[in-house]
């Protein structure tokens, strides 16, 4: 599917979600993105202090089998992105089985 806006992700995680219930398991990554696509040869130490200036983004990609979606979320969106995000994995995260905890008998010291 390649890369969508950020409420197009929302709502196809939502879809993988879904269909994950059945067979299957999402992986998602984030990483932070500099917009560049070929690596640059490094700088000089003079030369790697100046670029404080860009504008931080975030790529978020999300699989399910060998379906794969993506995003770019810019530094003004992220708190937007954050809040949907969250409810979502809450809302999905119901599968999750509890750890099986053994119980012990600890002696009480008078």
């Amino acid at each position: 599917m390649g890369r969508v806006d950020n409420d197009s992700f929302l709502s196809v995680l939502t879809r993988y979600f879904t269909r994950s219930k059945s067979s299957g398991t999402v992986y998602i990554t984030m990483k932070r993105y500099t917009g560049q696509t070929k690596p640059k040869p490094r700088k000089s130490k003079d030369e790697a202090e100046g670029g404080a200036g860009d504008q931080k983004m975030c790529l978020v990609r999300a699989t399910l089998n060998k379906k794969k979606i993506s995003t770019i979320i810019n530094s003004k969106d992220v708190n937007r992105f954050q809040m949907a995000y969250a409810n979502l994995l809450k809302a999905h995260m119901d599968g999750l089985k509890k750890p099986e905890r053994t119980k012990t008998k600890k002696d009480k010291k008078s």
